[in-house]
């Protein structure tokens, strides 16, 4: 059984999910774990307990969420305003909260048009305010896994709200590390990307463990493991991230930390690489 979401406000809005029945309150999500360090009220006291252990292994870590947070923001502005993107496809959205993808591109470009992709029945509780738009643009919401990329590029909603022979910016900000290599998620970024147009963006970020001790990165992992199946972080390496990149061309400054990703306007000085220990980029399909 499926449940439609629709919104009241302006311009297109459109959504089709599975009813939230599906919330087990009892295990940790990564999306309402990353709400509860960023300060948010969408999350339980599993989720709560997970975020606690995981910040007693790395103190720094609402330093990285809202390092990643301040990331996607930033690459949305960048592509909508100097690249001139008008379509978004952001998958693992997460809990809204202040200055989401359609806020950002519609502040910039009003016609901007934005599908957003989750599979936490949470993030379909509250998607009517992912589903606001600008009267001249266009929202969407799709109940899917971002390793169902057929399920995603096929549904009809995406189909409605975004033209696949235009360029796309494929928004995957913090979810890449929550795919294990069992699932290949290189093979299931390029399913994404083959169905681009040129002139299509990837923007990512990725939690590495490239600047923590190495029992450090173990604690947290064990940590996260706590949460559930759906909560296991895969920390990888600087080369494993570039490798998501293959065949695209950067942006300036390239891949880096996402605290230092075109950050001359945010509050100085920036946090570590050490403190944040996440990577972040953003790249043109040619």
């Amino acid at each position: 059984m499926e449940a439609t979401v629709t919104s009241d406000a302006p311009g297109t809005t459109t959504g089709t999910a599975h009813p939230s029945d599906r919330i087990d309150t009892s295990v940790a999500h990564p999306a309402r774990r990353y709400n509860y360090w960023l300060g948010g009220k969408d999350n339980f006291q599993a989720d709560r307990d997970s975020g606690d252990e995981m910040a007693a292994h790395f103190p720094t870590i609402r330093t990285s969420a809202l390092e990643n947070r301040r990331f996607l923001q930033r690459a949305v502005g960048y592509l909508a305003r100097e690249a001139g993107i008008r379509q978004f496809l952001d998958i693992g959205t997460g809990i809204p909260t202040a200055n989401n993808t359609h806020e950002v591109a519609q502040s910039i470009a009003p016609e901007a048009r934005v599908v957003y992709v989750d599979n936490d029945p949470i993030v379909l509780a509250h998607a009517r305010a992912l589903l606001t738009s600008s009267a001249e643009g266009a929202t969407a919401y799709i109940d899917a896994d971002l390793r169902e990329p057929e399920k995603i590029l096929n549904h009809p909603d995406l189909l409605r709200t975004i033209d696949l022979s235009r360029p796309v910016a494929l928004m995957l900000v913090a979810i890449l590390h929550f795919v294990p290599d069992g699932d290949d998620p290189y093979a299931v970024v390029r399913r994404l990307l083959e169905a681009l147009p040129p002139g299509s963006y990837l923007a990512a970020s990725h939690a590495t463990h490239d600047y923590l001790p190495p029992e450090v990165a173990e604690a947290a992992r064990a940590a996260a493991r706590g949460g559930g199946p759906h909560g296991v972080i895969n920390l990888r390496s600087l080369d494993e991230f570039t490798r998501f990149f293959d065949g695209l061309e950067l942006v300036e400054p390239g891949i880096g930390s996402v605290a230092e990703w075109r950050a001359e306007q945010e509050p100085q000085p920036r946090p570590s690489v050490v403190e944040v220990s996440m990577y972040g980029g953003v790249a043109r399909k040619s």
